[in-house]
């Protein structure tokens, strides 16, 4: 064929723009038009009062009082005050849900300890001028009553021991006993708290790493230092056992653990958090959940912004020695996905992230994160 230099031109522009379109988020090109962040929340928080709330205030009430205090603490940790009808009608919704045991849950619940959490959460955030203390204090007091421990007739050998379940599966795991830490922070426990510390001790050994804090039998079948769902009863990965019966690590557990550990004071020198680093550098990814593809997607970037928060970096060397600005590249991979209507869904919907609120919600909490230094 003729050279013409009409179509050389042709195709040089066509491949930039093709090449523009797919540029990484953390290229210089993609970082003179960041993502403006506070359009994307205010879309996003427009989306659930408009079409995710429901008159009584609640979000996704078929799922129990979880997912509406997961969207109300995102809501209020973007910046909205308790006191905007909104968000007062959620609050008002959530405190249906408060017991005489002093949990805030569903009567009869088998996630008590996750929608006490969770409710908690949402509280602490908006308790600004005291109006929460008591309802806070008695649900301190009923998650410390419903954790794995000496008064379960076990004792700290126990794999069970210092964590936290849903009821139907009668075995704790890392991902309740995540949130329960979470929330004895918000209610004022310090690291050395008997309850979070004995949460420490269920951490420690939902990790592939032998330690003296873990001597489970799982603790030297894969060695990589990430985190898996539970030891207990067993043992149970999300992510499927290997050829030896280890549980394998995944992303979102890792952070979840990442997270735990630094709330329980574990310092930065400790081989339990430098295990766990080094495999976030190792298995560093936005676009998917390692380990676990797109399952838990969500729930994985509000683990990922917030675990590394705790930690202090704003800046993550890779195992190939790339740094990323783990924020902005975060803020990039949600501007991507959010939809249209200002809400995030999983296509893949296990653990209910087909659900816009659900998705939402993570994807609000993690850009909260993204933007506490």
């Amino acid at each position: 064929m003729e050279d013409d230099p009409m179509r050389r031109i042709f195709i040089v522009f066509a491949t930039a723009a093709v090449f523009g379109l797919l540029v990484s988020s953390n290229s210089p090109a993609a970082e003179t038009n960041p993502p403006d962040v506070a359009q994307m929340v205010a879309k996003a928080i427009n989306f659930l009062h408009t079409k995710g709330q429901d008159e009584d205030g609640s979000y996704s009430k078929f799922a129990g009082p979880g997912v509406t205090a997961l969207v109300t603490t995102s809501i209020l940790r973007n910046g909205r005050s308790p006191d905007d009808p909104k968000v007062a009608d959620s609050l008002k919704y959530l405190e249906s849900f408060v017991q005489d045991s002093g949990g805030i849950h569903q009567k009869d619940s088998l996630y008590r300890n996750y929608e006490t959490s969770l409710s908690v959460l949402a509280f602490s955030a908006a308790n600004k001028d005291g109006r929460y203390d008591q309802l806070l204090k008695r649900a301190d007091a009923f998650l410390k009553g419903n954790q794995w421990d000496e008064g379960e007739s076990i004792d700290s050998s126990d794999l069970a021991y210092g964590g936290a379940c849903y009821g139907k599966h009668g075995r704790p795991d890392l991902s309740n006993t995540n949130f329960l830490i979470e929330a004895l922070k918000e209610t004022g426990n310090d690291a050395d708290s008997e309850a979070i510390q004995r949460a420490l001790v269920f951490v420690s050994r939902c990790q592939n790493l032998e330690t003296e804090h873990n001597t489970t039998p799982f603790s030297t079948k894969v060695r990589d230092g990430g985190f898996y769902y539970t030891p207990a009863a067993g043992g149970t990965s999300q992510a499927g056992t290997t050829e030896n019966g280890g549980l394998r690590s995944y992303g979102s557990m890792t952070y979840a653990g990442l997270k735990s550990l630094i709330y329980a004071g574990v310092g930065p020198d400790d081989p339990r958090v430098k295990s766990a680093y080094e495999w976030i550098q190792k298995n560093y990814k936005l676009d998917s959940n390692p380990g676990m593809g797109t399952s838990g997607l969500y729930y994985y970037y509000h683990t990922f912004a917030k675990a590394l928060t705790a930690i202090g970096d704003d800046q993550i060397v890779d195992a190939a020695g790339n740094k990323h600005d783990w924020r902005a590249e975060l803020i990039a991979e949600l501007a991507a996905r959010q939809q249209e209507n200002g809400s995030w869904v999983n296509d893949d919907s296990r653990w209910l992230e087909g659900d816009p609120n659900l998705a939402t919600g993570y994807a609000l909490l993690a850009l909260a994160y993204c933007q506490a230094k």
